[in-house]
């Protein structure tokens, strides 16, 4: 295989496809960059970790075809190392690399293409096409209560499901819940006509990456399509693919309570404001000490923010433009609810509690074009 590229190309083509390269694998294979090379100038590359992966094409000049691997980061580094506009990679049947810019080469050992492993349908009869814009601004608000490492493998991702000109995303973790549904214009992509009615869970790693490819912007678009175990996510450049979570997701319907005793209106700015100083006191820097929870007492037109730790006191008060109920008292992980609120659009957000051990409401107080709707659970105060 021989290949002259230009570098600065096969630069910012590398830098996307890095967050599919495994970095402690004991499968080689999938420590590298799959080149392949075809007599029409197309090179594409390929990156599979075998949870998500990444592929896109760019023009090179190909004199001799062949289908290789090389390790993700040693390419990388070359490449940018490099001096000169274009660069010359040479792969030999003995599965030794030379790459090659002006009097500089460098060596490396290569593998053959056929090691790479077997990556899943890329093109399938399913799926829809959405504007990017849509997507990001649903991911975004959702995306701060996955789960990472929980035990309920469900939880451990984002639950998406698509149908006609609807969008419903909701991930949730042991403390927090956010649910968020949209409508807009979905195309549908079903190859046997049948009604969009898509419903999968993207897990957290493959949600992150997502999320940084898209765009902002209502004009471009993103065409998915999915298997029973895979989707893949074409964008006009690239394609991104990952596994789904296999399982049905949690009834999250169920949790939510929707009959609170108390419905509280107030200042979404001026309430995170209020938190983000009190997090001064609740967010301890120090090895092994425990997060402080802050206090939140809701009494007639006034929200009293009080915290306590290690660090000092706080205190703080935020008007009420609504309070409807008792007053009470309640207690919250800080960063928590600072997350839940800064992931609500609204510029006045209705609270609904109950109690101090039941779970508290945030939404917006007037109706928007994305249904939100947070759900934190309390922390128990000491007596």
């Amino acid at each position: 295989m021989k290949i002259v590229f230009n570098r600065q190309e096969i630069i910012n083509a590398v830098a996307p496809l890095m967050c599919a390269v495994s970095g402690k694998s004991t499968l080689t294979a999938i420590e590298g960059i799959l080149i392949e090379a075809v007599e029409d100038g197309t090179c594409t590359l390929t990156t599979f970790d075998l949870e998500k992966g990444m592929r896109l094409s760019i023009h090179a000049d190909v004199e001799e075809p062949g289908t290789y691997i090389l390790n993700a980061q040693k390419f990388s580094q070359t490449m940018r190392v490099m001096e000169g506009d274009t660069v010359t990679l040479t792969v030999t049947q003995n599965l030794q690399a030379c790459i090659a810019s002006g009097k500089s080469t460098h060596r490396m050992n290569a593998l053959n293409g056929k090691d790479f492993p077997a990556l899943p349908p890329l093109e399938t009869e399913d799926g829809f096409t959405i504007s990017q814009a849509v997507l990001r601004e649903m991911i975004s608000k959702c995306m701060y209560a996955m789960a990472t490492n929980d035990q309920r493998a469900v939880l451990n991702g984002c639950y998406f499901k698509v149908t006609t000109d609807n969008l419903l995303t909701v991930a949730c973790d042991s403390f927090k819940l956010a649910k968020c549904s949209a409508d807009a214009p979905i195309e549908n992509g079903n190859a046997n006509g049948a009604k969009l009615n898509h419903a999968f869970i993207l897990p957290t790693k493959s949600v992150n990456e997502l999320y940084r490819m898209l765009k902002d912007d209502e004009r471009a678009t993103v065409r998915v399509t999915k298997t029973l175990r895979n989707i893949v996510f074409h964008f006009d450049d690239l394609t991104f693919f990952s596994r789904l979570i296999d399982g049905l997701y949690i009834d999250f319907d169920r949790i939510i309570i929707t009959n609170h005793k108390i419905t509280v209106q107030v200042n979404r700015e001026r309430l995170i404001a209020a938190l983000d100083r009190a997090a001064l006191v609740t967010e301890e820097k120090v090895a092994g000490s425990v997060r402080a929870h802050v206090r939140l007492e809701f009494v007639g037109d006034l929200l009293k923010i009080s915290a306590t730790s290690t660090l000092g006191e706080t205190y703080d008060e935020v008007p009420l433009d609504l309070h409807e109920g008792p007053d009470l008292v309640i207690a919250f992980n800080n960063r928590f609810l600072i997350d839940s609120l800064k992931s609500c659009s609204a510029d006045e957000v209705k609270l609904s509690l109950s109690s101090p051990l039941t779970s508290i409401n945030i939404e917006p107080a007037s109706t928007e074009e994305i249904h939100e709707l947070f759900m934190l659970l309390p922390v128990r105060m000491k007596e």
